[in-house]
């Protein structure tokens, strides 16, 4: 019985009294025994690893984008940018995480998927499958026991849907295929000690943390497998492991400086150390539970209070030191894989305990996403525990020993299945988030925001900001909604007393700056919109719609010169924007440059041509134009009549451009008739100051002559 009960412990060792390592080939105690020998089992094994993956994520087809995906994918404009990808990997971040490969990736993806998320999960599928693939082969080559098992267990487990279903993760799909590679680069320098295989290692470790920073823990696992293959840590090891050191490193202070700036206006927690060293422990305990019994899985889970001052509160991390102590005093037997496995655990787990603020903790101090790199110790050690035991209980008989892995991964496969279905659709997220969590305030903040902007259920996503604030009064997010909603319900002074409360919990909120900005545009009070937008500008230089909206401020307070830089800058932020090149165009108009104001108003009908605003001010000016090698009357009725089909013929602004064409091309019976058609709608819409320019322009028609605007002087 010791035997059977001592492999994990002794895998590691050379010359070790177990006799399974001397029988068979290396790598040949991972194959399933229950597989016919004539089978070639490598490939049956792989290609059966891959069929269960991509079935239990089959509902991910499905699946649509979720709450944060836009910022990182749609309203991105490092993805939506010709030369984003470059700039990805040289500019800070203005929030969130500075994951330039991963941003990268996605930058080439929306050139083949662009709005289709089907693109997207079905790579994230894959990248999943393929670190499945490359962790059997690594575990393989530890001679752990169960490898394929293991590998099989990390595909389809539940916990890892999160990571692989919500297209924002990408990040842990790309960097765990990357950490993985590095770790199989590194052990082939070992076994062949052909030093491009450890720099090869180095450089996809790099790119990896410049994928998601969570896997700065790598050179304590390299140290940890040396330990494990070898018995002991050399000098050798240590100096081999100095660059992963010095890369780890400078991620991690990359890291917490990003992190730092993503939470800026933001108390992500005010506890203190002793509060978050005890809460360590309980995160180890909560995320070894749902690897080994994965039910009642979250998206956003009840966010605890950690008393530091009650003694019990410390007793979980006491229990796990004890635990590691236990596995290290029996280093030498059946502890040996249970202090590697657990040990990479707790590693791997480090930072996300609660040491260092990340963003998310904002919500709740745990998230199944943050152990998508960790899970794979308790799994590997589950699956080696497995095999022994059920080798154990049958006598080593195969056709048992694969029913009962077959059945066990059919569970957690139906279970994979149903958690991806949390993830179809916002709407799904929420209601399932909050079935599970009713006092989660952000999954009412973010529910009331789909009911209010995606269904246009003002007073029900009202309803939703309310309850959030109920449980959460800090909730600027909340506060910044209800602003929204007012505003649409025309209630503006309630919507600005929200936007403020917004900004005293959060003063860096750009966002509510931004509304109050347009709010106080809408009362005509512009002064005030102009300082809100300037603000804007000072947390977000690049918001392009704050400068354009600041532009046209400026514009209506006649400060034309300050204006037109703003226009300038909206539009390199965004070149294909159809609104800047208007605006600018429109700048240049009110200042008499009409041939810049031309040049504007044909790129904007370029990006977007059925603008009837755009299409009417051009023709305006084509027909109008004070300098006559501007003029093109045929363009000029040809834009107009486009502009007067989009209208139904029924707008007199667009009539009286019409008319104006027509007499600039010669046509002026034309543009009488057009004129007083155009004159007898704004006589019906008591529209005075168009009807006497009508009736003045008219007269020249009827006398054969169009009408051209006055020269300007400067």
């Amino acid at each position: 019985m010791n035997l059977r009960l001592s492999w994990l412990g002794d895998a590691g060792k050379v010359g070790a009294h177990m006799n399974w390592q001397k029988k068979r080939p290396t790598g040949e105690e991972a194959k399933p025994e229950f597989l016919p020998s004539s089978w070639n089992r490598e490939w049956v094994l792989a290609l059966l690893l891959v069929f269960v993956t991509v079935a239990a994520y089959l509902p991910v087809r499905d699946a649509g984008f979720i709450w944060n995906d836009d910022s990182m994918l749609q309203a991105n404009p490092l993805i939506r940018q010709a030369g984003g990808w470059y700039r990805a990997w040289f500019n800070r971040p203005v929030g969130g995480d500075f994951v330039p490969a991963t941003t990268s990736v996605l930058w080439v993806e929306w050139r083949l998927w662009d709005d289709n998320p089907l693109g997207y999960h079905a790579d994230s599928v894959l990248l999943h499958v393929c670190s499945a693939l490359l962790l059997w082969r690594i575990l393989r080559r530890l001679k752990i026991p169960g490898a394929w098992m293991a590998a099989a267990l990390f595909a389809i487990h539940p916990v890892n849907v999160e990571s692989v279903a919500w297209i924002a993760q990408r990040k842990n799909t790309l960097a765990m295929l990357l950490f993985l590679a590095a770790m199989d680069f590194y052990l082939t320098f070992e076994d062949s000690g052909r030093r491009r295989w450890l720099w090869l290692a180095a450089g996809m470790f790099s790119v990896a943390l410049m994928g998601k920073t969570a896997v700065v823990p790598l050179p304590i696992v390299l140290l940890g497998l040396a330990w494990w293959r070898r018995g002991r840590i050399g000098r050798k090891d240590i100096l081999h492991s100095l660059i992963f050191i010095a890369l780890a490193a400078a991620g991690f202070l990359m890291a917490i400086w990003i992190q730092r700036g993503a939470s800026i206006g933001v108390t992500v927690r005010a506890d203190s150390f002793w509060s978050r060293l005890a809460g360590a422990g309980w995160a180890l305990w909560f995320y070894l539970g749902k690897a080994l019994l994965p039910l009642h899985l979250n998206f956003v889970y009840p966010r605890w209070e950690i008393p530091a001052g009650i003694p019990l509160s410390y007793l979980p991390l006491f229990l796990w030191a004890a635990g590691l102590l236990i596995c290290w005093r029996y280093r030498n037997g059946w502890g040996k894989g249970a202090l590697l496995a657990m040990g990479y655990f707790t590693v791997m787990l480090l930072p996300v305990l609660g040491f260092f603020n990340i963003f998310f903790m904002y919500y709740s101090l745990v998230s199944d996403h943050w152990q998508y790199f960790a899970i794979i110790g308790p799994l590997a050690l589950f699956a080696a525990g497995f095999k022994a035991g059920m080798a154990a209980m049958t006598g080593g008989n195969k056709w048992v020993t694969g029913i009962c892995c077959a059945t066990l991964l059919a569970g957690l496969g139906a279970l994979t299945w149903n958690q991806c279905g949390m993830y179809g659709d916002d709407e799904t997220l929420w209601l399932r988030t909050l079935r599970l969590n009713p006092n989660a305030w952000m999954a009412h903040n973010n529910l009331g925001f789909d009911l209010f902007h995606k269904e246009g259920l003002v007073d029900e996503g009202i309803a939703h900001f309310k309850k959030a604030l109920e449980i959460n009064p800090a909730a600027a997010p909340a506060h910044y909604n209800l602003g929204d909603a007012f505003r649409e319900k025309g209630q503006m002074d309630v919507a600005i007393t929200h936007y403020r409360k917004a900004l005293e919990i959060k003063p860096d909120m750009a966002e509510a700056h931004f509304n109050l900005g347009v709010s106080f545009f809408q009362l005509g009070r512009l002064d005030e919109a102009i300082l809100h937008y300037q603000e804007v500008l000072k947390i977000k230089p690049e918001y392009a719609e704050a400068h354009m909206n600041l532009g046209i401020c400026l514009s209506q307070k006649g400060r034309l010169d300050e204006a037109i830089p703003h226009f300038q800058k909206a539009l390199e932020i965004e070149p294909d924007n159809a609104s800047a090149q208007y605006n600018l165009g429109s700048g240049y108009f009110l200042l008499g440059r009409m041939d810049k104001a031309i040049f504007h108003y044909q790129k904007s009908l370029e990006i977007q041509p059925n603008q009837m605003a755009v299409q009417n001010q051009l023709a305006w000016l084509l027909a109008t134009c004070p300098s006559a090698s501007l003029r093109n009357g045929g363009k000029a009725v040809e834009l107009a009549q486009q502009a007067n089909t989009l209208t139904g013929g029924a707008n007199p602004i667009i009539l009286h451009t019409l008319a104006a064409a027509f007499a600039e091309a010669g046509r002026f019976p034309e543009a009488v008739e057009t004129a007083q058609r155009a004159l007898r709608l704004a006589g019906a819409q008591s529209n005075t100051n168009l009807a006497g320019q009508l009736e003045s322009e008219m007269k020249l028609y009827q006398a054969c002559s169009p009408f051209h605007l006055p020269e300007q002087t400067h």
